[in-house]
């Protein structure tokens, strides 16, 4: 999101300094990933991914996931997802994804770019998850040849509302997407979020329930920079690398992308991280229970809050300094991450309290 102020120290606000949970892209970077970028800062090492960082970094996910998956790593998500569905498609082909999807509706453009031309194919559902009788009549609404033809489906996990696919759902995807030929990728920005709250193991989400690719996220995990791609179906990984160069993402000090991953994975980090942040999503809920004209817009499934509240609260809130979005459904998005602190939530809710009484009397 673009910021409301020029960011510079003379015009950066006091309250800033607080903790705001704006967006989890807020946070900074973990204990395990810093010192993991601070070993691999040590001497020299081979450039474009031939350093032995990198190699653990995809062994360790390997070993997560239980499967001999092929890793890549990119900077950031737009190029993870953008890059994973170009691999999945022909220029002529489209993709299938909720029109809450945040390849639809926060990657500028780039799903198309990337492929050269994919169309996304956006199905309207009430709670911003695709279900597989939508995924079914936007692949079989028209199969003539002016119509761009369905090859792959994208599943935000968890959802831009904050809401999670559970297993069932997930595999009933997976089902609809075997049975007309589709190849199904998971943008899992929060993937960890999502693990957490569903308490399965990243296996259960992914390849054990028909996912082709996934792109985890590790800048909303606690990491400074790094998205890792997985295909689950290596066949599909054919000239990936390429593709990262030819797009500007293999980094040629990769290790500095690859080594947060290994110290993420390998003492549980990247799951701790998320089933904190999930936590203070739920600590603002439950402190705001019974708060006149506020609640939930959707139910809190992750590591973000969407509330609704009268346009009075919203502006009592910013003019006590709160920083929040109102960009879907209206509702303000209050997002937590890996170093929540449980008295700034308080802090929240205590001030959201306060407003809504003022504006209720």
């Amino acid at each position: 999101m673009k910021a409301a102020f020029p960011m510079t120290t003379d015009t950066l606000p006091a309250q800033f300094a607080a903790q705001q949970f704006a967006s989890d892209n807020y946070s900074g970077v973990c204990p395990e990933a810093w010192a993991a970028m601070a070993e691999a800062n040590s001497g020299h090492a081979a450039a474009y991914g031939e350093d032995v960082w990198t190699a653990k970094a995809a062994d360790a996910f390997r070993q997560l996931f239980g499967t001999p998956c092929d890793v890549f790593f990119a900077f950031n998500g737009t190029a993870a997802n953008s890059l994973a569905l170009a691999s999945l498609c022909q220029s002529y082909h489209s993709v299938i994804c909720s029109a809450s999807a945040h390849v639809e509706t926060d990657e500028c453009g780039a799903p198309e770019f990337f492929s050269n031309g994919s169309k996304l194919l956006v199905a309207q559902t009430a709670d911003g998850k695709l279900t597989p009788d939508a995924i079914r009549a936007l692949a079989t609404g028209r199969s003539d040849i002016h119509f761009p033809k369905p090859r792959a489906v994208t599943i935000t996990q968890p959802t831009e509302t904050g809401q999670v696919y559970s297993l069932d759902e997930i595999r009933a995807i997976s089902a609809v997407c075997r049975d007309l030929g589709l190849r199904l990728h998971m943008d899992g920005a929060r993937f960890a979020n999502a693990c957490a709250s569903l308490g399965c193991s990243p296996a259960e989400m992914t390849w054990k329930s028909g996912v082709d690719v996934l792109c985890f996220g590790g800048t909303k995990n606690g990491m400074a920079v790094g998205e890792a791609i997985l295909f689950f179906d290596r066949a599909l990984a054919e000239d990936f690398d390429y593709r990262c160069k030819q797009a500007g993402q293999l980094a040629s000090k990769m290790r500095f992308l690859s080594a947060p991953w290994v110290r993420m994975l390998e003492n549980g980090a990247w799951l701790r991280n998320a089933a904190h942040a999930n936590a203070g999503a739920q600590r603002l809920v439950a402190g705001l229970a019974g708060v006149p004209g506020v609640a939930p817009l959707f139910p809190v499934q992750a590591n973000a809050v969407f509330l609704t509240a009268p346009a009075a609260v919203l502006e009592g809130l910013r003019a006590r300094g709160w920083r929040f979005y109102t960009f879907i459904g209206g509702g303000a998005r209050f997002m937590f991450a890996w170093d929540t602190q449980p008295e700034r939530v308080d802090q929240l809710v205590a001030d959201i309290r306060d407003v809504a009484h003022a504006a209720a009397a």
